[in-house]
Order: structure tokens, then C-alpha cells, then sequence
């Protein structure tokens, strides 16, 4: 296990390194009014997040012998979209944060209208990616593309989820609907990440049926660790604040089941989820890491 966990910390260490060129080099601050803007950008975009989504990318693509340099393509489209919600979702007219990252949320250290502008700004540079024929050749494979971050990221996917939690304070929501929330709002993103990888080895409608169910349950895990870490973690170790669901009178895994069927329920669905990669042999070693890091993590 230990061995594990060092491969993880090794794999996300070097994916965040990769992440980070990237968007240096996409995001080098022009030398004229939009420098504000990119200068934002750069501060929610690069240096901060655990990139697990891109890992993921990566990880999937890797079963298919996907070149890394279209793979890291992909994954830094989907980590756009992720860094994206979060700047939106700090905002005062949504969660309200002051603290992402271990430091001022980009509406705090900037303003308002730069934040928001500045999560459109990668909104469209996560479809430009895609778009672009260094991704992939193949003009059909960069449309599929497009259409699974698209209803990821939207009303079907993580803004729907998103809605359904800004209203979780004013109804009662139970576990089915709970489980909904997360799946939209959190378990999208995640599932497109292996959906992608998919897209880009050209696998089969068939072939794809076991990634699709270890996207779902590692998205729920992650999920209930979040709120097992809201609701006795440690801001410091965070980066952000905890205890905030709890405040805004939200339901929560941890507040429907308790925190120890909580964690059961994590530990299970990671189980589940390992089970799901029974078809693949050691090139997917580094995604049951990953699973078994949602129920391990303290941050």
C-alpha cells in the first residue's frame, strides 16, 4: 500500500508539473488592457489543486496507448472547466468563499468582474483545446470530445448540480437526492474525465461500461470524503473552509448517514469501483490508486 501511495504522490507530482507548463505557456500575459485578465487567470489556474482530474485523463488514456501529449491536452481541457467552477462557485452570489487553494479565493485578490470573467475565459479555453487538431487528428474524436465536456460541464452535468445545491438550503433533500446532486455537480466531471480517455483510444460502446462505473463510484467517494473533511477536517489542511454545508443548513452524506456509514459507504464504493477494472491488468494500477486515495486523503 505504501508503494501505492508513493506511485500516487509521484504521478500526481509530475501531472501537476506537466498541468502547470501548460498553462504558463497557453496563458503568457499579453502586453496590453487584457493583462488583468490573464494575470487572474494565471492565479486561479496554476500552483494550486490536488489535478486528480487530469490524472485521471492521463491514467484512462494510458489503457489505450494514448500518446501522453494529446492526453495531457485533454486533461488540462477538463482541469480548465474544474478551476472554472470553482472560481464561479467563490463568488459572493454563490458560496461566498474567501479561501481556495490555501489562499484568497480570485474574486477576493482580484474583483468580482475580473473572477467572473476570468472563469469564462477558461471555459472557452477548455473547448479550444478540444477543438484543436493537436488533441486528435480525427475530426469526429475531437467532436465526441466536445460533446462530453459539454453536457458535463452543463445543465445535465455540473451546473445542474450546481443549481440543486444553491437550493439545497431552502428544501429537504433526501439520500436518492443528495446522491443526484453529487452525481451532477461533482461525479460529471469526474466521469467525463473517463469517458475522454475512451473517446481518445477509440474504444467501443462496449468497452467503455466498466470505466463509466468506476467514474461513478470514485465521483461518490471523492464526494463523501469532501464532506466527511467539512465536517471534521482541518481548514489548513483543506485550503478552504470547512464546516460550511453545516452552517448553510445543507444535507450531506455525513449528515444523512452519520459520519461512520459515511465512511463505510466511501470504502465500499471504492471497493466497487476497483471491481469495475477487472477487464484491465497492471496498466490500470494507477487507477485503483486513485480510488483508494478518496477514502485515504485528509485534504
Amino acid at each position: 500500500m505504501e508503494t501505492q501511495s508513493a506511485s500516487l504522490a509521484a504521478a500526481l507530482k509530475e501531472i501537476g508539473a506537466e498541468i502547470d507548463d501548460a498553462f504558463d505557456g497557453l496563458l503568457a500575459v499579453p502586453g496590453d488592457a487584457r493583462a488583468r485578465l490573464y494575470e487572474a487567470m494565471r492565479y486561479s489556474a496554476i500552483g494550486g489543486g490536488k489535478r486528480m482530474r487530469p490524472l485521471l485523463v492521463v491514467a484512462g488514456c494510458d489503457l489505450f496507448g494514448v500518446g501522453r501529449d494529446r492526453s495531457i491536452r485533454v486533461g488540462l481541457a477538463v482541469e480548465c472547466i474544474h478551476v472554472y467552477s470553482l472560481i464561479h462557485d467563490d463568488l459572493p452570489c454563490m458560496d461566498d468563499d474567501d479561501l481556495r487553494r490555501g489562499k484568497p479565493t480570485l474574486h477576493r485578490a482580484f474583483d468580482e468582474c475580473t473572477a467572473i470573467l476570468a472563469g469564462d475565459s477558461l471555459h472557452a479555453l477548455a473547448f479550444e483545446l478540444l477543438a484543436d487538431e493537436a488533441t486528435h487528428e480525427d475530426p469526429f474524436v475531437r467532436a465526441e470530445l466536445v460533446g462530453a465536456l459539454a453536457r458535463a460541464s452543463g445543465p445535465a452535468g455540473m451546473a445542474g448540480g450546481q443549481m440543486i445545491d444553491l437550493m439545497a438550503g431552502e428544501i429537504a433533500l433526501d439520500l436518492a437526492a443528495v446522491t443526484r446532486l453529487q452525481q451532477l455537480k461533482t461525479g460529471a466531471l469526474i466521469g467525463c474525465c473517463l469517458e475522454a480517455a475512451a473517446i481518445m483510444g477509440r474504444a467501443p460502446a462496449e468497452g467503455r461500461t466498466g470505466l463509466r462505473g468506476y467514474a461513478r463510484d470514485i465521483g461518490l467517494a471523492f464526494q463523501i470524503a469532501d464532506d466527511l473533511l467539512d465536517h471534521e477536517g482541518c481548514e489548513e489542511r483543506a485550503g478552504k473552509r470547512v464546516g460550511k454545508d453545516r452552517d448553510a443548513g445543507k444535507e450531506t452524506f455525513v449528515s444523512l448517514l452519520g459520519a461512520e456509514r459515511a465512511r463505510a459507504q466511501a470504502r465500499a464504493l471504492v471497493d466497487q469501483a476497483i471491481d469495475h477494472l477487472r477487464p484491465f491488468g497492471e496498466e490500470a494500477e494507477l487507477l485503483r490508486a486513485v480510488a483508494r486515495f478518496a477514502v485515504e486523503r485528509d485534504h
